[in-house]
């Protein structure tokens, strides 16, 4: 990212949404202000991701495919399984 950190009006931030997520995408971080002062920052996800120190999302689709053992894989107990009858109808 280039770094190219802007001031964004309020009102134009508002009126230019697409394009002020576009240039944060390009340029990194901008601000939006409110009579003049910064109140609000728009960051791009992976910046904002890195910052949070959060790792992308471990899905199903992941964990089946993972080379690793599945040893610690937790499965229920039976005994807490009850058997329900059948509703009437």
């Amino acid at each position: 990212m280039a770094g190219k950190t802007r001031d964004w009006p309020l009102a134009e931030a508002k009126a230019k949404f697409s394009e002020l997520i576009g240039f944060a995408e390009e340029n990194g971080p901008q601000y939006v202000t409110k009579r003049g002062k910064r109140t609000a920052v728009l960051v791009p996800i992976e910046e904002y991701e890195k910052q949070q120190g959060k790792k992308p999302a471990y899905t199903i689709k992941d964990w089946l495919l993972d080379p690793v053992g599945r040893g610690d894989m937790i499965l229920p107990d039976r005994k807490s399984f009850r058997l329900r009858k059948p509703p009437k109808l």
